[in-house]
């Protein structure tokens, strides 16, 4: 993946902060200077800061887990939900559900909810239900996947966040924070960068700014996704793993072992028929013949045995 440029940026308007009486002094290692009342974000940190949030983003993943993105904010809502789908991680753009990271079991609650009225409709227990309640449920149904529809396949906490608006996603940055997961954010002149794991300075209310650090980073996280697809694809399957074990096993074994080895999985010849051969042979009478005769032998031992206690009882 390539990387941004300062006139990418610069054409993006992402140097552009706030007005100067709004700013948060946090922000002053990100500033670059003040210009008409308003401050101007030094997009060198921006690249430097773009950079580190696109490498972390990439391992997690190629680690197999999900970044939860936060867009609330008309300008974001459209931009970070068309984006966010292609590469299938999970994302919040209508009301942020208080207690979505911090009660989670609950929303998974909602979200079985919803998966349990979408069965209804297609196996006939919705025919069977009244008008109203039919009104009820479909409602019910278009609300729950306006909230939570972007995180039905959410099955676990996501491994990390990330806010377009620190100020206006707050609630979201202090559940993050106090369960230990990850923030990734855009922060303008006006936020406060320390509660931030990977913030990234940059003008988060025009929808140009906000589209080319999101499309930047959404790049990077599907490049971490093609190289988990490659790894798992160079793996041997399980069938080559034992092919792999057995020749491995076998290699350091005498040949006349490996014989043995090969002969025992074809099954050549039963045990128990070897061991018939090895005391009867190959002819079917004659092994006959010596039952019977063990079993004449058996039998007069028996009569003698029986002679003998009758004498002693004489």
């Amino acid at each position: 993946m390539s990387k941004i440029t300062f006139e990418e940026l610069l054409d993006a308007g992402v140097h552009f902060g706030h007005l100067k009486r709004k700013w948060n002094p946090a922000m002053a290692p990100y500033i670059f200077m003040e210009r008409n009342g308003i401050h101007i974000i030094d997009l060198e940190k921006t690249i430097e800061k773009l950079e580190e949030a696109a490498s972390a983003m990439k391992h997690i993943a190629r680690s197999g887990k999900k970044i939860l993105f936060v867009a609330t904010k008309k300008q974001a809502k459209e931009i970070v939900a068309e984006k966010v789908k292609q590469i299938n991680m999970p994302f919040v753009v209508e009301r942020w559900p208080g207690g979505m990271l911090t009660n989670f079991p609950t929303i998974r609650k909602a979200v079985k909810k919803m998966t349990s009225i979408d069965k209804m409709a297609t196996d006939g227990t919705f025919a069977n239900l009244s008008k109203r309640e039919k009104l009820q449920i479909t409602r019910q149904r278009a609300k729950l996947e306006k909230l939570l529809g972007s995180i039905a396949d959410l099955t676990r906490l996501p491994s990390a966040i990330f806010v377009v608006d620190v100020c206006k996603e707050n609630i979201a940055v202090r559940e993050a924070k106090r369960l230990g997961i990850p923030v990734f954010a855009m922060v303008d002149t006006n936020s406060d960068p320390s509660d931030i794991d990977f913030p990234i300075p940059a003008n988060d209310d025009a929808s140009k700014s906000i589209s080319v650090i999101v499309d930047y980073l959404c790049k990077a996280i599907e490049e971490g996704l093609n190289e988990r697809k490659l790894e798992k694809d160079k793996e041997p399957s399980v069938k080559d793993k034992k092919e792999i074990r057995r020749e491995l096993e076998t290699k350091a074994l005498p040949d006349s072992v490996i014989k043995a080895i090969v002969e025992e999985e074809e099954e050549i010849e039963p045990e128990t028929e070897t061991k018939r051969k090895i005391y009867f042979g190959d002819d079917e009478e004659s092994e006959g013949q010596l039952i019977s005769d063990e079993l004449e032998e058996e039998e007069a031992e028996e009569e003698t045995e029986e002679e003998s206690g009758e004498e002693k009882e004489e």
